[in-house]
């Protein structure tokens, strides 16, 4: 084996451990699967996971860091601080939904075993939800701003729209009638409605 092969099979084996930790988590909960479930589904040896990980909890914690890295990304490719507040609400609210629904295995792991993280870990997750809230919260402040949306509490508006995006990974199943990309719009719509968005331009309220 080269040099160089070695941290690439070192990866892959991570990414199947992960992978195989995502789905067991997901069908049994965090507290009832075992190193050895994880290790059966990436279908590698039981001491496998030791390898790579120190324990079962360390690959919870890089499970929820990935994920909510990659709804920070999700949020900065979404949106453009350029576009009227409307629509950027709606474009990010139209990305996150959609996100939870095509990747609802992987989003209610991220999303509903945080409190199977240990302290300092749940807490560094928390700087990242806090991030995710704040690029929220600054797209309803812009549209308080210039009058655009109509809201009485700019934080429990925030909080609102984030949980009704996050939720679609608790409820979405691949044989429900809406598609991920339908959800989305469908969310984007309601999303416009709680902020109570007017058109730009029109009368203030």
């Amino acid at each position: 084996m080269s040099v160089v092969e070695q941290p690439s099979r070192s990866a892959a084996a991570r990414s199947r451990l992960l992978r195989a930790a995502v789905e067991a988590f997901a069908a049994k909960g965090f507290a009832a699967t075992t190193t050895r479930d994880i290790a059966t589904g990436a279908q590698m040896s039981p001491a496998a996971v030791y390898v790579h990980f120190r324990s079962k909890e360390e690959v919870l914690y890089e499970l929820s860091g990935a994920g909510h890295r990659s709804f920070l990304s999700l949020i900065d490719d979404a949106d453009d601080p350029a576009q009227p507040p409307a629509a950027r609400l709606r474009a990010v609210i139209r990305a996150l939904a959609a996100h939870h629904a095509r990747d609802h295995v992987w989003s209610r792991v991220v999303n509903y075993e945080l409190d199977s993280l240990s302290t300092e870990h749940r807490d560094a997750i928390g700087v990242l939800r806090k991030e995710v809230a704040r690029r929220f919260g600054a797209i309803v402040d812009a549209g308080i701003e210039s009058g655009v949306f109509d809201v009485a509490d700019p934080k429990a508006t925030t909080t609102l729209l984030l949980s009704m995006g996050v939720d679609v990974a608790r409820w979405y199943r691949e044989s429900g009638v809406m598609t991920p990309e339908q959800i989305g719009e469908f969310q984007a719509d309601m999303a416009a409605r709680i902020v109570g968005a007017r058109a730009e331009g029109s009368a203030p309220r």
